[in-house]
């Protein structure tokens, strides 16, 4: 998966800097977008796993569905944070401010700190299942958010731009090459957050058996 997603991002980067056109009103600046909204979507996909498994976690209590709720739940910040501050990099130039507070972004930057709060929940709250458990909960909940920052731009008043299918219906990107750019980065970006989860997963695991073992240890020196 790694080297899959190295290989893509490098015809990625190939797509958004050579291949593809320079948008007609936005010009060279609107090249972020490629990066900004796989951002985006990974982060969305991340949140998604770590509210599934946080499901699973609680309904059979299994240690792995746990790691792979954390593992994807910081994969889904990174990838967060990184949407947040691509689109102000976007903004600036376009809206002339680097941040307004539009429906889609206030919704946004509160996915952003219900994770992170999930974050700091696992951090600082101690390796009882119950934390786990609240956490759990936390996971869950937090995907509310995500169906209303898809529909923000539809439904409120706001100066985001819906730009994959726009408000009257149709794709905003009607160059068939932007198109194929922005697919490829997706899957790029798609499978280097995946492999990034499964990293994750995989250091928890050995973290969870190496702390089995100290505490065996200790039993057996007590």
């Amino acid at each position: 998966m790694g080297w899959a997603a190295g290989v893509l991002m490098f015809w990625a980067l190939y797509l958004i800097f050579i291949a593809a056109p320079t948008e007609a009103q936005m010009g060279d600046v609107q090249r972020i977008f490629y990066f900004h909204v796989p951002c985006w979507w990974v982060a969305f996909g991340g949140f998604f796993v770590v509210a599934g498994a946080s499901a699973v976690y609680l309904w059979t209590g299994r240690p792995g569905a746990d790691h792979l709720a954390l593992a994807s739940a910081e994969v889904g910040v990174l990838f967060c944070t990184l949407g947040l501050v691509t689109g102000p990099i976007w903004a600036r130039p376009i809206w002339g401010v680097w941040w307004t507070w539009d429906p889609r972004l206030t919704m946004a930057l509160i996915l952003w700190a219900i994770y992170v709060a999930y974050l700091m929940l696992r951090a600082f709250g101690g390796e009882s299942d119950a934390v786990a458990r609240y956490a759990a909960v936390l996971g869950i909940v937090g995907i509310v958010d995500i169906p209303v920052i898809h529909y923000a731009v539809r439904l409120l008043q706001g100066i985001h731009p819906a730009v994959i299918t726009t408000r009257e219906g149709g794709s905003g990107l009607t160059d068939p090459t932007m198109r194929a750019t922005l697919y490829v980065a997706s899957v790029a970006m798609l499978l280097l957050g995946g492999w990034l989860v499964v990293l994750r997963v995989r250091t928890e695991r050995l973290a969870a058996e190496v702390a089995a073992l100290r505490r065996e240890v200790e039993e057996g020196v007590g």
